[in-house]
């Protein structure tokens, strides 16, 4: 077998077993708020929002107006939710946040208007119904989701 496919193997095995329950133990989030736990909810919300709005976008899904926006909409009625859960408290393990988000609150709360903004953009392309329009947009949505992973989260 070529090492290479011995690689893929292995990481296939790997991927398998992270997915049996009791193999891999996530850590509890024990702060009486729950912050953790309320913010990793809303972003997993957000990503089920945004993978269906990304397929058409690459034009993997057939692009259905009314469908779409609506998925743009509750992306947007989401991208403004997620923050309140980053208080001064909110920096505790398992977090995966950087220290940055509150190192640098400024800069962290310029990226998530940023992001807001980019979400009211593409919500603009997606009534206009225009594919053209719309595909750039989504395009700024992700870029701007990659740019704040990049500086405020550990991977």
């Amino acid at each position: 077998m070529k090492h290479a496919q011995r690689i893929t193997w292995l990481v296939l095995g790997l991927l398998m077993a992270s997915a049996l329950p009791g193999c891999v133990r996530e850590v509890k989030d024990t702060h009486p708020d729950q912050l953790l736990t309320k913010r990793k909810a809303l972003f997993k919300q957000m990503n089920r929002a945004l993978e269906p709005i990304g397929l058409v976008a690459n034009e993997r899904n057939a692009y259905d107006k009314q469908a779409f926006v609506g998925y743009v909409d509750e992306l947007q009625k989401l991208s403004a939710k997620p923050w309140a859960f980053f208080t001064v408290d909110g920096n505790y393990p398992p977090t995966r946040a950087k220290p940055a988000v509150w190192s640098q609150a400024a800069e962290f709360e310029a990226a998530q208007k940023q992001y807001q903004a980019v979400v009211a953009q593409l919500a603009q392309a997606a009534q206009a119904g225009d594919l053209e329009k719309i595909k750039p947009a989504v395009v700024d949505v992700t870029n701007s989701c990659k740019s704040c992973h990049k500086k405020f989260r550990f991977d």
